[in-house]
């Protein structure tokens, strides 16, 4: 469910003044950014790192834009981007949206209960491929993320878009068939697999020798037979 109170984002105006301005803002800790869509032309606005970084660590969906002493407008984050190697925020792309109009978004994907599967207790890995989904809804009823269950999956089980639970008034925009997550043999598993093949495999060959050495010996009881029986 999308949280009753919505976070604020605080900004403030920025001249788009190239990229040498951008990189002393980042310096001081200042993340440049724009907000666009709606009725409103395209503005260049600039946040307090640390402020932002606090406000997307609720994962909200949809936040509050207050820039300097203006309205506060409703917004969603369209694109953030982050340095390569310190992995800090250096560009935020948010948009204006219609609290009345339904808006196409994409939430995180959260996997749970994997430990208690017995796939995994078998000694298997769950491997998540698609980590976020694609929906349409109000932007009030934008889910924060999206959960599904992974305590039944065994090895070679998988998750499909199809598995997602949505809420009421939350559409799935993705191929219902596209895997999410799939539980792979790990080494370990396979190994333990190839042993306990190559054990039935001996049983069977055993039980095989076995009934082959009985019909040897009924074989030759009935040969005796005959001998007594011609002298």
């Amino acid at each position: 469910m999308a949280k009753a109170t919505t976070t604020t984002i605080e900004a403030e105006h920025r001249d788009p003044d190239g990229s040498r301005s951008a990189r002393r803002l980042r310096r001081d800790g200042i993340v440049p950014g724009v907000v666009y869509g709606g009725e409103g032309e395209p503005e260049s606005l600039q946040v307090d790192e640390r402020a932002l970084r606090a406000a997307l660590g609720g994962h909200s969906a949809l936040y509050e834009l207050k820039i300097g002493s203006d309205t506060p407008q409703p917004v969603l984050v369209r694109e953030f981007q982050r340095h390569p190697v310190s992995g800090r925020i250096v560009h935020i792309d948010l948009i204006r949206v219609d609290l009345n109009k339904k808006v196409q978004a994409t939430v995180p994907i959260e996997v749970t209960g994997a430990e208690d599967s017995p796939g995994i207790k078998f000694g298997g890995l769950l491997e998540q491929i698609i980590r976020e989904a694609n929906i349409e809804a109000l932007p009030t009823a934008i889910p924060e993320m999206l959960s599904v269950d992974a305590s039944k999956l065994e090895i070679g089980d998988g998750i499909h878009i199809s598995d997602l639970v949505a809420p009421e008034g939350v559409e799935l925009l993705d191929d219902p068939e596209l895997v999410v997550a799939t539980v792979v043999a790990s080494r370990m598993a396979q190994q333990v697999e190839r042993d306990l093949e190559e054990a039935e495999a001996e049983v069977i060959g055993e039980e095989g020798e076995e009934g082959a050495e009985g019909e040897d010996a009924s074989d030759g009881e009935a040969s005796g037979g005959d001998a007594g029986d011609s002298e």
